[in-house]
């Protein structure tokens, strides 16, 4: 279908394939006939230069380090375009490409596609995160650091020529804040692709000797609330100690969150696993009892699709989480909602679920067969398909 046809995707807060969301649109593009490059940052267990995996050339660069503060962010996002774009020069002198797609965060990728519009590329911005609400999530406050997100992310649609949202929460500020004209806007759901996410059997040895198992997998920053959660497993092991927690993922906060652990004395009570092969995530989960979305009650998360959420639907595992907009539009019936911020209400639905083995299993069998008829990835590669024809017609 975009045969003669290549795309250049742009992500800079991960690495590919590691980001699923990004892999899976790749994967889609050149399997409808689309040569499709990528540059993204070197990251643990990502760190070849150059790297070919399924015939989609995936160039990596250097980045100085994971950013805290605004002198790091700063540092961080100008190190990533440098290289963003003296390798974009370098892919199109190779083989000249006829659209940039910029994933965010953060709002500046719109800095190299301007050079390229001068050719006739085409932009597309693909809206994963609103960093202005990431902002406050982050510093609790506005002012000028907040005002110049909203500065980039207003820049950003003035220059795409299309977007992508990821949730009509995100098209919804697209058309408000972005001013982008409704037609030029696709929402596409972080879908989660079935192939990847098997069912197996539990593996006993993630329970530590314990009856049940908590799983959450996930980014590990600031509003991301593991230590919610933290207060939410202390609550938990005053009346029981049955329930062991796995927590899946890397971020900036992991040592932190470790630290604090240890300090709270449930060291024996949660693993903290790190970054994970895929594999090995997937077993966890496969072992997990219960799943969690802990995600602090911020604007960010309550206008956010958590890819999470769906992965775990997919397989099979009732979840607990805060009574946000989109976590709840994605889950429905498939979880437990506590009151926002309140970790004794958010202990008291983990249990409430572990002593349930019947409503456990019935949330499982509702998310599962939405994921499985309504929000899997087979859905949403035929929206970015029909997206992508539009963009080339």
């Amino acid at each position: 279908m975009f045969h003669n046809k290549h795309i250049l995707i742009i992500v800079e807060n991960l690495p590919v394939p590691f980001d699923r969301r990004v892999w899976q649109e790749a994967t889609t593009l050149k399997e409808n006939g689309a040569k499709v490059s990528i540059i993204c940052p070197k990251m643990k267990g990502y760190t070849a230069s150059y790297e070919s995996i399924d015939d989609i050339e995936i160039y990596r660069h250097p980045l100085p380090h994971e950013a805290r503060g605004a002198m790091g962010y700063l540092l961080e996002y100008g190190y990533a375009l440098f290289w963003e774009f003296v390798i974009s020069w370098k892919i199109f002198f190779k083989k000249r490409f006829h659209v940039i797609h910029g994933c965010n965060p953060p709002d500046l990728i719109f800095l190299v596609a301007l050079w390229f519009k001068l050719f006739g590329v085409k932009y597309v911005f693909d809206h994963h995160d609103i960093n202005p609400e990431l902002y406050i999530a982050k510093y609790g406050k506005k002012g000028f650091f907040y005002k110049l997100m909203l500065l980039f992310e207003r820049l950003t649609y003035a220059t795409a020529d299309y977007s992508i949202a990821t949730n009509e929460s995100y098209k919804e500020i697209a058309i408000r804040r972005g001013k982008m004209d409704e037609t030029k806007i696709q929402v596409i759901r972080s879908g989660p692709k079935l192939d990847r996410l098997k069912l197996l059997a539990p593996d006993k040895k993630f329970l530590n000797g314990r009856k049940y198992l908590v799983g959450y997998v996930g980014v590990i920053g600031e509003q991301e609330g593991i230590d919610l959660l933290l207060e939410s497993v202390k609550y938990i092991v005053s009346f029981r100690q049955d329930i062991q927690f796995a927590i899946v993922g890397g971020g900036t906060d992991l040592d932190k969150l470790k630290q604090l652990c240890s300090e709270m004395g449930l060291d024996k009570y949660v693993d903290f696993y790190g970054r994970t092969p895929d594999d090995l995530m997937i077993a966890i989960l496969n072992s997990s009892d219960i799943c969690v979305n802990p995600d602090k009650p911020t604007e960010m998360n309550n206008l956010s699709t958590m890819n999470k959420i769906m992965e775990y639907m997919a397989l099979k595992k009732p979840i607990v989480q805060f009574d946000l907009k989109e976590g709840r539009f994605s889950a429905q019936e498939a979880s437990l909602y506590a009151m926002c911020g309140d970790t004794k209400d958010f202990a008291e639905k983990i249990m409430q679920l572990v002593d349930n083995p019947d409503m456990r299993m019935k949330m499982a069998e509702y998310g599962y067969d939405r994921v499985i008829n309504k929000l899997s990835w087979d859905f949403e590669c035929v929206k970015l398909v029909k997206f992508y024809s539009r963009v080339f017609s």
